[in-house]
């Protein structure tokens, strides 16, 4: 693979990861968001660029590792894909476990004091919100330490191994049936179809990573600078426009759901594109930075660290900010900022005191 091209990819991968955790940091009254979700308080500066960011601009990262794992995974054909499952079980399945099961460990440890069992409880994180730990049934233990793990960003890890296992049949379908299965994809995408191994984003985007690669798209090769423009000017415009209509929808006299979700896909598109061919000069930039290179090999740490720890220091801190002008505001930048700098370096004491479990946390990511 192209130089260039492999560093834009370690770029992108990093930047999604460091990204996520402030999409996971919003911190309005619902704070479950969904592509079509409804604010349900005043459109003050903070509530507008929170929702705009988290769930507008911010929305091109998951795609884009879809795509990228679907290219990388398309790049390597010449091993044997018996070989090639094993070790995607080694790198995928076993930190989702073992990091499944540290959160359970760490919300058990927190349950343990009135102060921070306020926190776990505030945080409701779905299934068995209302349960201690210690009160799971066999069955609800399994189900939170394989399925619905506390540290929910895992989802991620579990669908990417179901696409690693299928590739061999997404491959066919792609290479041989192009337009029809990116159109199926495309359809399963556009009615946020889901299932617990199964999803219409992954499916779509990882499928896409593939086609890109069988057949030799040339991914540095750009499209007009109007039309990037124009583009870049429509995501933005988009993503204002949709949060605009989460404040206000209720003006329209009319279910504004389905106008979210479309607004919604066109953003995640727009700005995919847009991102991925925009942003070469920032790219180079940050890459020729040796400080950025060693941030970046603990992507994956800030990637299954950061939550659920961002929400119960979120439910922790914010009683403590009752009437502190923007402090949500602040608290939104400033608390991802720094779970990501306790993300950061507990990756770098357990690489330098204890690589081997570091290796096997990670899946062998950033040892070198």
């Amino acid at each position: 693979m192209d130089e260039g091209l492999s560093r834009k990819f370690k770029f992108y991968s990093f930047i999604s990861m460091f990204l996520l955790v402030f999409v996971h940091g919003y911190n309005l009254n619902n704070r479950y968001l969904q592509p079509f979700t409804v604010v349900d308080e005043a459109m003050t500066m903070n509530a507008f660029l929170q929702y705009f960011l988290a769930n507008g601009l911010l929305r091109f990262r998951i795609p884009m590792l879809f795509a990228i794992s679907g290219f990388l995974f398309a790049l390597g054909d010449s091993k044997p894909y018996r070989e090639r499952i094993g070790k995607r079980a080694r790198t995928l399945l076993a930190p989702y476990v073992l990091w499944s099961a540290a959160g359970l460990l760490l919300t058990l440890l927190l349950e343990q004091w009135a102060l921070t069992r306020a926190a776990v409880v505030e945080a409701s994180l779905w299934p068995f919100p209302e349960k201690r730990i210690l009160d799971y049934s066999l069955v609800e233990w399994l189900v939170r330490l394989l399925l619905a793990p506390l540290p929910f960003q895992l989802w991620f890890i579990r669908c990417l191994f179901i696409y690693n296992l299928i590739y061999p049949w997404l491959k066919k379908a792609v290479t041989r049936f192009p337009k029809t299965t990116l159109g199926v994809a495309g359809f399963l995408w556009l009615t946020e179809f889901h299932l617990w191994f199964l999803e219409g984003e992954g499916l779509l985007f990882f499928s896409l990573g593939i086609c890109l690669c069988k057949r030799e798209i040339d991914l540095r090769k750009h499209p007009r600078r109007w039309a990037l423009g124009a583009l870049g000017y429509a995501w933005v415009g988009a993503a204002a426009v949709k949060t605009v209509i989460a404040f206000n929808g209720h003006l329209l006299g009319m279910p504004i759901q389905p106008l979210l979700l479309l607004l919604h896909k066109f953003v995640v598109l727009s700005g995919l594109v847009t991102v991925w061919y925009g942003f070469d000069r920032v790219v180079d930039f940050f890459m020729a930075r040796r400080w950025f290179v060693w941030l970046s090999a603990f992507s994956f740490m800030i990637y299954v660290l950061h939550a659920p720890l961002v929400n119960y220091a979120m439910t922790l801190v914010f009683p403590y900010g009752a009437g502190v002008p923007h402090f949500r505001l602040a608290m939104f930048v400033l608390l991802p900022l720094g779970v990501i700098a306790v993300c950061v370096l507990t990756g770098a004491a357990l690489r330098r005191l204890a690589p081997k479990a570091y290796g096997l946390l990670t899946g062998g990511r950033g040892l070198a």
